[in-house]
């Protein structure tokens, strides 16, 4: 993935500098000097301030082999790299302070001076904070070890009771930091599409009953987040299961915490019900998730020539009028092959707005999903083939155990999951510090791999 030239060109700045105590057998140039040359650059439009990894877009694929040894935000803190970075983060903050306070600069250059120290504030600051904490840790350690040598038990029972605090305040710092330093994704704060499948079976109705249990999962966890959950679709199985259901979530970041649902999801589990006793073994289903953002105004031009649009009466509980009535709506969008239903409202008219705009979300999502591909981005289309190879997350039922293969993560107690409330927040959120990790870490490798380059 080739960074913006803006990235490319802070790097290679980092490399020269790199390259120039090895060739003149001298420190580094000073932050000062290196502000100055920056500066210089700034003017003839080279470099822009906008971030601290800048705009470098880490699209993080979840495909194919993990790293070797992936890291957790406090390990990667202790990287030597990531240690150097921060150094020179905060050097450049305390040097930004100097210069703004000298007051010798024009206003734009005092301007661009301020952006940069907004950027770069809330990084000095927990880098500061998690320096001191470490500090009060190696203190609260030897304290330890002094009691532990006098048998001092109650005061060493104090003394670790006050460690273990002081460790998950740095943890959490840790993690906050690196939050701070991964440039946020465009569509984060953005309401989505979730659209749910049911897929293939090796038996049984497992599929279509798994599926619904998946639709109410998100329903709840939009209620455990606060979120407005709106049913757009709704297609019940006969015997009680769901073959396709799609829903518009509104609310604050939802794209951020449902960006990595999109996939199949595989259900292993005996049938409760409805077949013989031969048939009472594990049977093996899948069932797929499509998250499509919805930034509030999507501009998507749809030329009514290029749709189809059927109306048929709706299936489903609602009453005599949804049966008796072609208030159901189809479209399909002809040049793609795109098709959308909506069945949920009395109106046929207020059925048929609802739809365009899920057809507008599809063709905006085809728009993102092209620009990725032309950055040579990782990112897969979520719903593939929904073969059960290309599974994101097994729930085994038999084993009370749901598997994330993405990050090789185990968690248990299905049903609390399922429940869509804390245990399901806690998956999401594993998954996401995952993410910001694997950011860091490639963009270290990036600068890495640059400033070797270099010389």
């Amino acid at each position: 993935m080739k960074p913006p030239q803006s990235v490319c060109f802070f790097k290679n700045l980092l490399s020269s500098f790199y390259c120039y105590g090895q060739l003149h057998n001298s420190p580094l140039p000073s932050v000062a000097k290196k502000m100055s040359c920056v500066m210089r650059l700034h003017s003839y439009g080279f470099w822009r301030p906008d971030s601290l990894l800048d705009t470098a877009k880490f699209t993080l694929s979840f495909h194919g082999q993990l790293r070797k040894k992936h890291q957790d935000s406090r390990a990667l803190w202790k990287h030597e790299a990531v240690q150097k970075y921060l150094e020179t983060l905060s050097k450049e903050y305390q040097q930004v302070n100097s210069l703004l306070n000298a007051g010798s600069k024009n206003e734009f250059e005092q301007r661009t001076l301020r952006r940069r120290r907004a950027d770069l504030s809330p990084v000095a600051t927990a880098f500061q904070e998690i320096k001191e904490a470490e500090g009060e840790l190696q203190e609260l350690e030897t304290m330890c070890r002094e009691l532990g040598i006098r048998d001092e038990k109650q005061l060493l029972e104090l003394a670790l009771e006050e460690k273990e605090t002081l460790d998950k305040k740095i943890n959490t710092l840790c993690r906050k930091l690196f939050q701070l330093l991964v440039p946020k994704e465009k569509y984060d704060k953005s309401h989505v599409i979730l659209e749910v499948t049911a897929g293939r079976t090796t038996g049984g109705d497992i599929c279509q009953q798994f599926t619904k249990e998946m639709f109410e999962m998100y329903q709840n966890y939009a209620d455990y987040k606060c979120w407005t959950f709106d049913i757009l679709n709704y297609v019940p199985a006969e015997i009680g299961g769901l073959h396709h259901a799609a829903a518009h979530i509104s609310g604050d970041d939802v794209y951020r915490h449902l960006k990595y649902e999109g996939g199949t999801h595989r259900v292993q589990r005996i049938p409760e019900t409805g077949l013989s006793s031969r048939m009472q073994r594990i049977h093996t289903g899948t069932m797929s998730v499509i998250v499509l953002p919805q930034p509030e105004e999507v501009d998507v031009k749809v030329d009514p020539k290029d749709l189809r649009i059927d109306t048929f009466r709706a299936k489903g509980a609602g009453g005599q009028h949804v049966n008796k009535t072609d208030s159901a709506v189809r479209i399909v969008h002809l040049p793609t092959g795109v098709v959308v239903e909506c069945q949920q409202e009395r109106s046929q008219q207020m059925n048929k707005e609802t739809a365009l705009r899920t057809l507008r979300a599809k063709l905006y999502q085809q728009i993102i999903e092209k620009q990725v591909s032309q950055e040579q981005s990782a990112r897969k289309l979520q719903l593939g083939t929904r073969a059960q190879s290309e599974r994101i997350r097994t729930y085994n039922f038999t084993q009370d155990r749901v598997t994330d293969h993405r990050i090789s993560y185990d968690a248990r107690n299905i049903k609390e999951i399922l429940s869509g409330k804390e245990e399901l927040d806690k998956l999401i959120n594993r998954l996401l510090e995952f993410a910001e990790m694997e950011a860091v870490t490639e963009y270290l490798e990036n600068l890495q791999s640059v400033g070797g380059e270099g010389c």
